[in-house]
């Protein structure tokens, strides 16, 4: 069943569109898109991955996403914006479907249309009583994205057998993800030789002092150079990174990054796909045919989706409901163990079937959806998202 909902308020300067790709026992979940030119036909494409990625983890929950067109700036407007998309989406929101942030809209902006739509988050969930509000649980599993990256990528390298082979890291983009990735794939015992910000590469053969990059950048996932160590090779051309040597890389910034006009340049034997649709269908199949092998996103960058979908369908064991510390600390546990056994099965179903990861990835996603209908019918569940 899919669900398209399109909200339209001339007076309100609000143009928005929810897009339900799949539900499952009447419940969907996925971002919402708030930027000037979001398309229906983009976030459909989102929605679909959601799907993907949801039934590759193994979690019972549809895939869906939202948009909302709009470029204003910080302030009083845009957030008159957030309320009314809020108030137009409550019956959605109170009838089965969460809509968390994505690019352009925080947690705190996610706050402001949850407010305005009088939509309690944690009473959403079917875990009972959440040991903390829904912000504090997210605050404290801010880097769960780029930690799930981490576990995909140091599963990869064993069920590839070239762990020896595979240590050093480049990351294409400095944010929330790509320096959770850097300090994760650091305490794994990789290497970080290279990071990607607006304004350039950072990089250094033998690794880069990392707490020193830590220290110069800004919540906007830019690097201060002013405030780096002597020594670093600082390299302005906005794609410098693909040039870097390092056994594996780390898309963790915009979309489309590696295309088949720049695929030839990669270095790498891993891409992990740490954003979404970073690489392109193009540009997956010229790296397949050299080998490379690319983690798909809606394998390895599932972690803020995974925690959310284990709390909206009551995954978690009432003993990881005592505090606050020990369901995140459970939460960290199972997303972890989920993306490595996705990661491992993905790669061992791509040698057995000759697919590419990307098709592979959607033959076994198509599998589990499948299985997951049967088992709805046989068990009378509904699929209907209520309204009311």
């Amino acid at each position: 069943m899919k669900i398209r909902v399109f909200v339209d308020n001339d007076e309100a300067d609000l143009h928005a569109f929810v897009i339900v790709d799949s539900l499952a026992q009447g419940r969907a979940m996925g971002g919402t898109r708030m930027t000037p030119g979001v398309t229906p036909d983009e976030v459909a494409e989102l929605a679909r991955k959601m799907t993907m990625k949801l039934a590759l983890a193994g979690l019972d929950i549809g895939g869906a996403k939202a948009g909302i067109v709009c470029g204003l700036p910080l302030g009083p407007e845009r957030d008159r914006v957030l309320a009314e998309f809020g108030k137009a989406v409550s019956p959605l929101l109170h009838g089965g479907l969460y809509l968390g942030g994505d690019q352009g809209v925080s947690h705190r902006d996610r706050d402001v249309f949850f407010d305005a739509a009088g939509f309690d988050a944690t009473l959403a969930t079917d875990s009972t009583g959440l040991p903390c509000s829904w912000p504090e649980l997210w605050k404290k599993c801010s880097d769960v994205t780029g930690f799930g990256v981490c576990e995909g990528i140091d599963q990869g390298v064993d069920t590839l057998g070239i762990r020896g082979e595979c240590r050093t890291v480049a990351i294409q983009g400095f944010g929330c993800v790509g320096s959770a990735v850097a300090a994760g794939l650091s305490a794994r015992g990789f290497t970080v030789v290279a990071v990607a910000d607006r304004e350039g590469t950072v990089s250094h053969p033998d690794g880069l002092p990392l707490e020193a990059l830590f220290a110069a950048t800004d919540s906007a996932g830019t690097i201060d150079r002013g405030r780096l160590p002597e020594g670093l090779t600082l390299d302005p051309t906005p794609d410098a990174w693909l040039d870097v040597d390092a056994d594996v890389l780390v898309l963790a910034a915009g979309g489309d990054a590696i295309t088949e006009a720049n695929a030839d340049r990669v270095r790498a034997r891993i891409v992990a796909e740490g954003g979404n649709c970073t690489c392109t269908p193009g540009a997956q199949r010229a790296l397949a045919a050299r080998g490379v092998k690319v983690l798909p996103d809606i394998v390895v960058n599932t972690g803020g989706a995974a925690v959310t979908a284990l709390l909206l369908t009551g995954e978690a064991p009432a003993e990881a409901m005592a505090d606050a510390d020990t369901l995140t600390a459970w939460l960290y546990r199972e997303v972890g163990r989920r993306i490595r056994r996705s990661t491992d099965r993905l790669l061992e179903f791509a040698e057995s079937s000759g697919l590419q990861l990307m098709d592979a990835a959607a033959e076994l996603a198509d599998r589990r959806l499948a299985e997951r209908e049967t088992a709805g019918t046989a068990g009378g569940r509904t699929t209907a998202l209520s309204l009311v």
